[in-house]
């Protein structure tokens, strides 16, 4: 695969070949439609919940399973998709991320027919494990397709455009399956066979918009295909074998995958308990129904961030702008949880503004420098992203203890630790690579 951060052409010499360097910049494109299209999936997971938890009368700990499933597939998969990825390619890599993805939607359909909600579950993971492969391999991609010290404001922009998708989703998502199909049975009306048959009927729902979905990923898989060639793949050839754990030796890898971890369990803590916030009587007194509405500002503030990010970082050191980004969300955090009314509500909205180049920034920071080990190391970082399962249980239980308010401690921590992982990138945080065993 590319030797990020070293020479492509040298890469390929190695392997007899010579494509135009101009091919790999051509890749931008198809990885900026590749990022939309699974940031519009993904975001379907957050439809889902409420249908499937009407669908079967869950409790929300049953429901909030889907989201535990999403994760659980970056914890189960990075490290083999790192490894495997480092073998085959990155562009063989997104094919086979977006195949199994498709095979996720696919389960759907048998799902619905059974109406069984461990079937669900099961499709969500692989949905959710092809994605993995897909993190694995599409962000070093992006990294590698210019010059190292634009690499965060590339991988900023790819993430825009994943941003896009998920400001798109819901309302697609909500049309699609929200607002169709019978209405909800009342189990306690029904017998079991006519219950199981309401449930069949209403989880039917369910399958045209994975099925689209699933088509449209095996087509994508079709147009990476046949650009495989575009790029110098050096999969395997300079002897990384394994899932590479040795590389946890570099701080940069090993702070870089605890920043992404504390930085996307802060993220879907503030965003999962949004609504609930700002439905509080000292925050915004809100409506569920308006509350649910200001979450969009939340994350549509990431989006607008990311594009604004995407020119910043061609001039700012992304060390530079991580911390001032993180101090930034951990202050509004601050001021929303020490403050009451409109201040406090539109403060912590506001986060999500700050967030938005976190993650790119992390990331590009992290596996800098990795060379023909980047996609192992790419395969830890994306293992730490399981820190979106850890830290809202964990802010979840303060606010049970102490209020949702002063909860706001453990995301507030998150940014802080973040920020300083920033501030020591730029005073030569060590970023060498352990030879290959």
């Amino acid at each position: 695969m590319v030797a990020l951060g070293g020479n492509p052409a040298e890469g390929a010499a190695r392997k007899g070949e010579n494509p135009p360097p101009a091919k790999a910049g051509w890749l931008l494109p198809f990885m900026l439609a590749l990022f939309f299209t699974w940031g519009l999936a993904t975001v379907l997971v957050d439809i889902i919940t409420p249908k499937l938890k009407s669908l079967f009368s869950l409790s929300y700990a049953e429901a909030t399973l889907t989201q535990f499933c999403f994760f659980l597939a970056y914890a189960v998969i990075s490290l083999p998709a790192g490894a495997l990825v480092a073998r085959i390619g990155y562009i063989r890599g997104l094919v086979l991320g977006l195949l199994v993805m498709a095979a996720g939607g696919l389960m759907f359909t048998p799902a619905a027919k059974v109406g069984v909600y461990p079937l669900f579950l099961a499709a969500l993971f692989v949905m959710a494990s092809g994605i993995a492969v897909l993190q694995v391999a599409a962000n070093p991609l992006v990294t590698g397709l210019g010059a190292p010290e634009s690499a965060p404001s590339r991988l900023t922009l790819a993430q825009t455009f994943n941003s896009l998708g998920t400001t798109i989703g819901p309302a697609v998502g909500a049309w699609a399956i929200l607002s169709r199909g019978p209405a909800p049975a009342d189990p306690a009306t029904l017998s079991p066979e006519a219950l199981a048959a309401a449930r069949q009927a209403e989880a039917a729902v369910l399958q045209t918009p994975f099925l689209v979905i699933a088509g449209g990923l095996a087509v994508l898989a079709a147009v990476f295909w046949t650009l495989r060639r575009w790029l110098p793949e050096e999969g395997g050839a300079d002897g990384t074998k394994g899932i590479g754990l040795d590389l946890l030796g570099r701080p940069r890898l090993a702070f870089g995958a605890l920043a992404i971890f504390l930085y996307v369990g802060a993220e879907v803590a503030i965003g999962t308990l949004m609504v609930s916030y700002l439905e509080q009587e000292r925050v915004l007194a809100a409506s569920p129904e308006q509350a649910g509405h200001l979450l969009s500002v939340y994350w549509g503030g990431a989006l607008a961030g990311r594009i604004v990010g995407s020119f910043v970082l061609r001039k700012v050191k992304g060390g530079a702008a991580l911390a001032l980004c993180a101090l930034a969300a951990g202050s509004l955090a601050t001021l929303s949880a020490l403050t009451g009314g409109t201040i406090s509500g539109w403060s912590l909205l506001a986060v999500g503004l700050a967030n938005s180049i976190l993650f790119p920034t992390i990331f590009a920071m992290a596996i800098e420098g990795l060379g023909p080990r980047t996609a192992q190391g790419a395969g830890i970082v994306c293992v730490a992203i399981v820190g979106g399962a850890v830290v809202p249980v964990i802010t979840g239980a303060l606010a049970d203890r102490i209020g949702l308010q002063a909860a706001l401690i453990a995301p507030i921590a998150c940014y802080a630790c973040i920020a300083a992982y920033g501030l020591a990138s730029l005073r030569g945080l060590a970023a060498s690579v352990p030879k290959a065993a």
